[in-house]
């Protein structure tokens, strides 16, 4: 059968173009043929049209044997084909002399860790001495929580605080212009006393009688506040000498006599003709002497023109009023004692006298400050209560199936950390002369959310660490992690309670709570 020889392909004539490339090793000249528009952007996959110049071959242009005994081919690279010019012995054009290169050094980074990295070498370190020396870690904080606590023995039992002097601001206008008052409004509680000149609160005790009736303007209720008022009177507060104060010493007075707690019932006791039934509102004229009922009686009701005022028809309740000496401090510090012993005998003078048309409530000068008191004391229970909630909750979120990695006895010693901080930052305080504050009682629930967070950081971190590896390499690993977290919620908390340092308020400032 003849053999038919196919015929040869025909290739679109591409016309060669010379093209200069620069290389790391100098410059390099390459033969590119033109695209044509019909073929796309991709070369000719067949041989190159007839201008192209010959392929670089590495011996002179002979042609080469044919046969079985023809030597291979070299492997010529996937490149365009090459002019003899770009032969290593080959000059280079005149005018395309290359330049040359300047191969510039890496660029400095900018390392953004240089408070990340000291500090956590400094912790990866201080871990490392705790894994080391797990007993001096150990036995030196509860030696220092011991010496520390020692500052508790300082702690304030009886001491009465101040609010005005701790709640309000150091400095304020309101105390500028109440000095100014006092320069021009001189009192005198000792001889004359007046209410409406005092621009401070006075000590002072105050009982609103409510009639189980509709009035009590009658002899019969009357009869009964009246022993009320003998009885608070006749009290008496024992002192640690054992000498007794009296309500007549500590009473603020005008000219010989103590003030009144009611005019009304004063001038009933002086004179118990005096017809009830006919008694003038706000201002009442008795024998001669105006009496100024505003203030005293509570759910009047008023009837026709009368004297000086209207007719006082009916009165639901009565005020007692009993002004107590604060102006020198020796008479405010007796007067605070015989106000302690009235609260602590009211119930037991309601009982002896048993009031019957009558309901007694009472407020004093001290009555907030003691409920201030009274909630530190009721904290207290919460305290303990809080501590207990959060040892259960630190020990189940720790506890784990398996034995090794199962943290529940650490979160426990967390908990228990936590609280030796307290006892040692209280102590501190105490011993340096700062003085308690009711306000302070609420501040170890902060600390210890605060030392409770950094123990479940620790623990997570610790869960991080290689089975395999000692003790001293995981602590060191452990401290080195959370090195930047605590450093950071430290240093947050310290600025958060700077503010408080640098507060007007001297419940709050520190430099202003220094006991002399």
């Amino acid at each position: 059968m003849p053999q038919v020889e196919p015929e040869p392909e025909t290739w679109p004539e591409q016309k060669p173009k010379l093209t200069k490339r620069d290389s790391a090793t100098g410059t390099e000249w390459n033969w590119e043929f033109e695209e044509s528009e019909s073929e796309g952007k991709q070369p000719p996959p067949g041989p190159p049209g007839k201008d192209a110049p010959p392929l670089r071959t590495d011996g002179d242009d002979a042609p080469r044997p044919e046969g079985d005994d023809a030597p291979p081919l070299p492997l010529e690279p996937d490149v365009a084909p090459r002019l003899p010019l770009e032969r290593d012995d080959a000059p280079l054009p005149e005018e395309e002399t290359p330049k040359p290169i300047t191969v510039s050094g890496h660029r400095r980074r900018c390392h953004t860790d240089c408070l990340e990295a000291p500090l956590s070498r400094a912790f990866q370190w201080l871990g490392w001495q705790v894994g080391a020396h797990p007993w001096v870690f150990l036995l030196v904080p509860l030696m220092l929580t011991a010496a520390l606590g020692t500052g508790f023995l300082y702690l304030p039992k009886n001491e009465q605080e101040n609010l005005e002097y701790q709640y309000t601001p150091v400095g304020s206008p309101a105390k500028a212009e109440r000095r100014f008052v006092q320069g021009h409004f001189t009192t005198n509680d000792s001889y004359r006393f007046s209410p409406s000149r005092r621009s401070t609160e006075s000590n002072f005790i105050s009982l609103l009688v409510v009639s189980y009736s509709d009035s009590l303007l009658d002899p019969a209720t009357f009869t009964e506040v009246s022993k009320l008022d003998g009885a608070v009177q006749d009290l008496r507060a024992a002192q640690e000498n054992g000498s007794q104060i009296q309500y007549q010493q500590v009473c603020a007075k005008y000219r010989a006599g103590c003030v009144p707690p009611n005019p009304l019932l004063h001038a009933w006791q002086v004179d118990k003709t005096l017809d009830l039934s006919s008694i003038s509102f706000p201002i009442y004229n008795h024998s001669g002497h105006p009496l100024y009922l505003t203030g005293f009686f509570g759910g009047h009701i008023l009837g026709g023109s009368l004297g000086m005022g209207q007719l006082l028809l009916q009165a639901k309740a009565m005020r007692l009023l009993y002004h107590l000496k604060t102006e020198l401090p020796e008479d405010d510090v007796q007067s605070k004692q015989w106000i302690i012993n009235f609260l602590d005998q009211l119930n037991n003078i309601k009982k002896s006298l048993a009031l019957k048309k009558i309901e007694v409530v009472h407020f004093t000068s001290v009555s907030r400050r003691l409920e201030f008191e009274a909630t530190s004391q009721t904290v207290v229970p919460l305290f303990h209560l809080a501590y207990v909630f959060i040892i259960l909750f630190a020990v189940t979120s720790c506890c784990r199936f398996d034995c090794i990695r199962n943290k529940m006895c650490v979160a426990a010693f967390g908990v228990i950390s936590a609280f030796l901080a307290v006892v040692s930052g209280f102590g501190l305080l105490l011993h340096i002369g700062v003085p308690f504050v009711i306000i302070v009682a609420n501040s170890p629930f902060l600390i210890l959310g605060v030392g409770v967070d950094d123990m479940f950081i620790m623990i997570s971190a610790w869960h991080e660490t290689s089975l395999a590896d000692d003790i001293r390499e995981r602590m060191s690993s452990v401290y080195s992690k959370v090195a930047v977290s605590i450093t950071i919620t430290t240093v947050t908390n310290i600025l958060a309670f700077y503010t408080g340092v640098m507060s007007s308020f001297r419940s709050m400032s520190f430099p202003q709570g220094i006991r002399k």
